[in-house]
């Protein structure tokens, strides 16, 4: 009979229900081996302690994610965390209501933000005017040039020697070409690359009240001088065919990776694909400039995107993402992430940290992302923070292919630009007055 009763006791307590865990949904855009990335992330969080649950869902592409959460948002079960691409900070900013800002997320928490802590074009891009920050920085990259070590050995050229200037960039295509190179330089992202890095890394502005900083009725200054000389430059080039566009987005990636094409622009963030895919020798450098532009090189710009919180959860949901936001920004976790996917980190100590380890003497170059945005900023190369931005990509992109297809002038393209462009701007203005 005691037994009995021991038995069914010990079955009463086995059967009670474990402290439910909060759960935290995050809403995410990141594929293939990022995608193993951010969920390691949220099991390494997990792991840490046993009050929350970070649960991480791919939500499609960048701008599917956005419009997913807004539809969700309105319905009333929009995520706890969205990440949203850098073009989408503006809009993201203007949705008042829609967001809770990750400063104050921090210190209801009771952990504090320290801007210093930061790299200081990485937390500036995602920080009010106030000072107080907008958006946790995730995965955040910038433009470099990769080159082709090999190739650049076999005509003649100095392997360990990357072109600095769009002069030497030229020249260094002509002897690429004359070897039998059919692709001597490509590019990815192009009007991140060309025309907006391209902006800041010159200290010129993009457009109007500091890029956008300054308000909401900036417009476009693209099609000044400078940025009309830089286009005419590349459209010579593919004229000649030592420029090869390969399409938009990261469509010129692939390209460098299969050693089609020795030299390319594109994001920090291809680092991991090159490695794990290049049979050649390979360099990263910084972006090339103009060496007779005052100022230049200032620095490039922020890519990749930010993690935003939702409003409408409970104090203690919030609590939860704190402490998330907390361990993402921990040394250790961003150092690590930032030597795995090649995205900035976002910590001065997780630099020091990787610094520390070899990690850039053992893999050269790798570095070169952290030092072009560890440099300091000015009011024309904080950023570029405009609304209807996606528009305004889309847009970048048809009137630049245009001028590589020889049927339309760098003037042409860049007028049209500024005068499509603005439309957007004035339009997002309008619908966001007050």
């Amino acid at each position: 009979m005691k037994r009995s009763l021991v038995a069914a006791a010990l079955a009463a307590v086995v059967s009670l229900p474990a402290a439910a865990q909060t759960e935290i949904q995050w809403w995410h855009s990141m594929t293939g081996g990022l995608n193993d990335w951010v969920t390691d992330l949220a099991n390494g969080f997990n792991a840490s302690q046993k009050e929350y649950k970070v649960v991480p869902v791919y939500k499609g592409q960048y701008d599917e994610s956005m419009t997913a959460a807004i539809a969700a948002f309105r319905a009333g079960n929009a995520p706890h965390i969205l990440q949203v691409f850098e073009v989408g900070t503006a809009t993201m900013m203007a949705s008042k209501g829609a967001i809770v800002p990750v400063g104050k997320v921090l210190s209801d928490a009771g952990y504090k933000f320290d801007p210093k802590a930061y790299i200081p074009a990485v937390v500036g891009y995602y920080t009010a005017p106030n000072g107080q920050m907008l958006s946790y920085p995730f995965n955040s990259s910038t433009t470099i040039l990769n080159y082709n070590k090999d190739a650049f050995k076999a005509a003649g050229l100095d392997p360990e020697k990357a072109p600095a200037t769009w002069p030497e960039l030229v020249a260094a295509a002509a002897k690429l070409k004359a070897s039998g190179h059919k692709c001597p330089f490509t590019t990815s992202w192009q009007g991140w690359t060309q025309l907006e890095s391209f902006s800041t890394w010159h200290n010129t502005l993009f457009a109007s009240k500091n890029n956008g900083f300054g308000g909401m009725d900036a417009r476009l200054l693209v099609n000044s001088p400078l940025h009309v000389r830089h286009i005419e430059n590349l459209a010579n080039m593919a004229k000649q065919g030592l420029f090869v566009y390969k399409g938009r987005n990261n469509l010129g990636d692939a390209p460098f990776y299969s050693g089609e094409c020795a030299m390319q622009t594109g994001s920090s963030s291809t680092y991991a694909n090159i490695k794990k895919n290049a049979k050649f020798n390979f360099g990263i450098a910084p972006l090339p400039y103009y060496p007779d532009v005052p100022g230049a090189p200032q620095n490039t710009i922020i890519g990749g995107a930010s993690l935003w919180v939702m409003s409408g959860k409970p104090a203690k949901d919030y609590k939860g993402v704190a402490e998330f936001f907390t361990y993402l920004s921990s040394p250790e976790v961003q150092a690590k992430s930032h030597q795995r996917t090649g995205y900035l980190p976002i910590t001065m100590a997780a630099l020091e940290l990787t610094e520390k380890s070899g990690f850039y003497k053992q893999n050269p170059g790798t570095d070169t992302a952290v030092n072009q945005m560890i440099r300091k900023t000015t009011d024309k190369s904080r950023g570029i923070r405009l609304g209807n931005f996606v528009q305004i990509r889309a847009i970048q992109d048809e009137e630049l292919e245009q001028v590589w297809a020889g049927k339309k002038s760098a003037q042409e393209a860049l007028d049209s630009i500024v005068k499509r462009g603005n439309e957007q701007l004035e339009r997002f203005e309008k619908a966001n007055k007050g």
